[in-house]
């Protein structure tokens, strides 16, 4: 399972930097999609193998936060040893979320086997009613 498309990772960084990197001999003149999936597909099994102690894969669906950490990784691999010191930093960012993901302090919202939770629901409590016939002394 990819955790992020080419056209997210296009727009997050942008067409023409996708180009320079899937390009590399610069004979293509656009962007070379079997190297970008490659790039999506190898950081995708590295989120898979912090998430694999955790969780049960696949995962029903993908948790937006795992998007931006996908397309960091993938990222960084497709400059090679070129990353410029953000993409550097993005990296370890996306690697130190998935550290504290596999240990869990962080948490993606799913549970173990990869239905998503919804924790932050709204729930209501009530004291019971006020008037029930079972309640009432004859008056009802």
């Amino acid at each position: 399972m990819m955790y992020a498309s080419a056209e997210q990772m296009t727009a997050r960084f942008g067409e023409q930097e996708l180009i320079e990197l899937t390009d590399k001999d610069g004979q293509a003149g656009e962007l070379v999609q079997a190297v970008l999936e490659g790039a999506l597909s190898d950081a995708s099994a590295t989120i898979d193998g912090y998430l694999a102690g955790r969780y049960a894969l696949p995962l029903a669906s993908i948790p937006q936060v795992l998007v931006p950490i996908c397309c960091d990784l993938a990222r960084y691999q497709l400059y090679d040893e070129q990353a410029s010191e953000q993409v550097s930093n993005r990296h370890k960012h996306a690697m130190r979320f998935l550290e504290l993901l596999a240990v869990g302090k962080v948490s993606l919202g799913v549970s173990d086997d990869g239905e998503v939770q919804a924790d932050d629901l709204p729930e209501i409590t009530s004291a019971g009613s006020v008037f029930a016939r079972d309640k009432s002394t004859g008056f009802l």
